[in-house]
């Protein structure tokens, strides 16, 4: 099967190139899926299981990309909840071969039924970006309705899904990010703006949760604005400050079956919208995923177009 690889961590994406590779075998629980989408996030090369397995042994050639949408093909021994011919789409597991690839084998309990009026481009573009913000919000966060949210990156491919979810239940939403990023903010419903370029974030004044994408002196100043027994949550590392009188997390998204449904049951039913940036077959793969500047929303390839 083709796959895109990476191989040279030194070289970064200059090490990746499009190969073939074995077509990959389904272990007990998993299925196989032949991927007809899969997103992409670029800070994978910085992420460790993209190099080496859990026992820190190098793995390379390592097959790149985590998000898909594709079919069921076969069902390894135990392995029930899905069937073969079944759309799916999900979240591989980070130390295992990628989604970047015709196929893929993957832990059934990682994928959810994907109804046949969503789209496969769709599809692959909502497990980081969803499950992400939708961790965040409500399993980390602890959002109430009729509390507010600093929403870091909101124009992004995170952020515009955290501005949505948390609108949706009942927060008023600070978008932040670039002047150039305002309008794209609050056409994905953040009630207001902030311009970290020009505008003072202090101005914004208390929340009572934080959704940081950015780390650094941004989180150090998000974490003064917390209000007491608020939260900081972040993607980005464990946190270098901490709210006064509140809690601050880091975590890592995980899969999770019930909520990709909830998930996309909300792009069902319009109330949530997908923000996909460049979309690429997968012959034109290693062009589209080298940095060429800022991305524009999630990264999409068509493995089956």
């Amino acid at each position: 099967m083709k796959a895109i690889v990476v191989s040279d961590q030194a070289a970064g994406m200059a090490g990746t190139t499009l190969t073939e590779r074995p077509e990959p075998s389904a272990a007990i629980n998993d299925v196989i899926v032949e991927i007809h989408a899969s997103g992409f996030v670029p800070t994978e090369l910085e992420w460790p299981s993209t190099w080496v397995d859990r026992a820190g042994r190098d793995k390379t050639p390592s097959i790149l990309g985590h998000e898909l949408a594709g079919v069921v093909t076969a069902l390894g021994y135990g392995t029930t909840g899905l069937s073969v011919g079944q759309r799916v789409f999900g979240l591989a597991d980070w130390h295992r071969d990628g989604t970047l690839a015709e196929y893929v084998a993957i832990e059934a309990r990682n994928l959810a039924p994907l109804p046949g009026d969503v789209d496969f481009t769709v599809g692959a573009s909502l497990p980081i970006s969803g499950l992400t913000a939708w961790q965040g919000l409500f399993q980390h966060g602890r959002l109430q309705s009729g509390q507010s949210v600093l929403a870091h990156g909101a124009a992004g491919a995170v952020g515009t899904m955290v501005t949505q979810l948390a609108r949706e239940a009942g927060a008023y939403v600070i978008g932040t990010g670039r002047a150039a990023d305002r309008q794209k903010a609050l056409d994905f419903g953040a009630h207001e703006f902030v311009d970290l370029e020009n505008d003072e974030l202090e101005d914004v004044g208390g929340v009572d949760l934080v959704f940081d994408v950015i780390g650094g002196d941004i989180q150090r100043r998000s974490a003064a604005l917390v209000r007491p027994r608020g939260t900081l949550v972040t993607v980005v590392a464990p946190p270098e400050a901490r709210p006064a009188d509140g809690l601050a997390i880091d975590f890592v998204v995980e899969a999770d079956r019930a909520q990709l449904t909830e998930i996309v049951q909300r792009v069902r039913d319009g109330r949530l919208r997908t923000n996909i940036g460049d979309v690429a077959n997968l012959d034109d793969a290693v062009a589209a995923l080298s940095p060429t500047g800022r991305r524009n929303g999630k990264t999409i390839i068509r493995v089956r177009p």
